[in-house]
């Protein structure tokens, strides 16, 4: 199994999986939803929502609309509404968003900047 595009799921709704096992290596951009459950080397950007799943690991930055991380992040990661930090979750970079959610027993080393924002700035490269 490696990256499935535009299964749908139990809502209908559209959204990209990279599954268990598979390593992407480069910047990825998705105007749905997308789960990682893999692993990616580079730059993720999403219209969507990003769900990092328990083993799935991102080394880079991320910018979305949405964002649910129960994996480990080593980069900035940018959420325009909603950032959801589940307690198996590990982030090593700063952290920009409009609502956070943190459970106890997140890990998270970096620096917090919550604004009422319209629009997320693009990730540094």
């Amino acid at each position: 199994m490696g990256l499935r595009q535009k299964e749908e799921s139990p809502n209908n709704s559209l959204h990209n999986t990279l599954a268990t096992g598979t390593t992407v290596k480069g910047d990825i951009f998705t105007e749905i939803d997308f789960r990682i459950d893999g692993k990616i080397e580079g730059n993720i950007e999403c219209k969507g929502k990003i769900v990092i799943g328990p083993k799935g690991l991102v080394t880079g930055n991320i910018v979305a609309t949405n964002a649910e991380i129960l994996g480990e992040v080593d980069g900035s990661v940018q959420v325009k509404e909603k950032l959801i930090l589940k307690s198996t979750s590990m982030i090593k970079g700063d952290i920009l968003t409009q609502t956070l959610e943190i459970e106890p027993n997140a890990k998270f080393n970096g620096s917090c900047k919550m604004a009422n924002q319209t629009e997320a700035p693009a990730a540094k490269k």
